[in-house]
């Protein structure tokens, strides 16, 4: 009975020991975790106030935030383990050994993360715009670091990864988009008054925006027809109706003025043989 006695007094001895010698660092090093909690939340806060006075991208703002929490937090990590006595420089060396393992692991993701910063920074284009991307097009949506939503003319969505954005060829339509109509009139009518009826429409047309002016003239000098190019603007949520509703509006106006779309149509000459 004597020999468990001594090993229980033995333990009991070599905790309290430990609790002696590590317990003062122990509850220092929790402490200093507390407060960098603390101190972290805090500086999240000011910087996020600070920030909004600045003209910047939600996303540009929350990333700055979250890295500076985050270097806050680490910092006290550090001096907490410091506190312990713990040896740093191997734990960086293992640290970056695990990095350079989880980079290889997470190519794809990571490639998306730089792409997103690179998006976020250079600015090529803003929520709201109506953009064109790797053969996909609409409205921006949402921004974030790993992907890049977009809202389609069908109202589906389009969510494209961030590194299959950059390094593309990227057309931006911005808020407005220009309407591509041609109609055709007979080689006989006036073309100045098609043209001014034409106007008269556009002009009249809600959808179209009339602090830009329109793109009117003749296209081309076709077979059976005067074939004229009309190119209003509109903003992006009207491009899709706009098409129809001018086209509608210049054959009613035609029709009023008296203004021939004629069908296409062949001459044929029969020549006879005087013999």
């Amino acid at each position: 009975m004597a020999a468990p006695a001594e090993t229980i007094e033995q333990i009991r001895t070599t905790v309290l020991d430990l609790a002696l010698k590590f317990g003062p660092k122990l509850l220092a090093a929790l402490i200093i975790l507390a407060i960098g909690y603390l101190v972290g939340r805090q500086v999240s806060r000011w910087l996020e106030r600070a920030l909004m006075h600045l003209e910047m991208e939600p996303p540009v703002r929350s990333l700055i935030v979250r890295i500076a929490r985050v270097a806050v937090s680490l910092l006290f990590v550090i001096m907490a383990l410091q506190n312990l006595g713990v040896e740093l420089l191997p734990l960086v060396a293992g640290l970056g050994v695990a990095g350079a393992g989880i980079a290889l692991a997470m190519q794809g993701l990571l490639g998306n993360l730089f792409a997103g910063l690179t998006i976020i920074l250079t600015k090529p284009f803003r929520i709201g715009e109506y953009i064109g991307i790797v053969g996909e097009e609409g409205m921006v949506e949402t921004i974030t670091l790993f992907q890049t939503t977009l809202t389609h003319p069908d109202r589906s969505r389009v969510v494209i990864p961030n590194r299959k954005i950059v390094g593309e060829i990227l057309h931006n339509y911005g808020k407005i988009r220009q309407v591509d109509v041609t109609v055709g009139v007979a080689y006989d009518t006036e073309i100045n008054q098609a043209l001014a009826v034409i106007q008269e429409v556009l002009r009249e047309n809600a959808s179209v925006l009339q602090d830009i002016a329109p793109v009117i003239g003749v296209r081309l000098l076709a077979d059976s027809s005067i074939n004229i190019a009309v190119k209003p603007w509109v903003a992006v949520q009207d491009y899709g109706p706009a098409g129809g509703e001018i086209n509608k509006s210049i054959l009613e106006a035609f029709r009023e003025h008296g203004i021939v779309i004629p069908y296409p149509q062949r001459e044929v000459r029969l020549l006879q043989d005087a013999a």
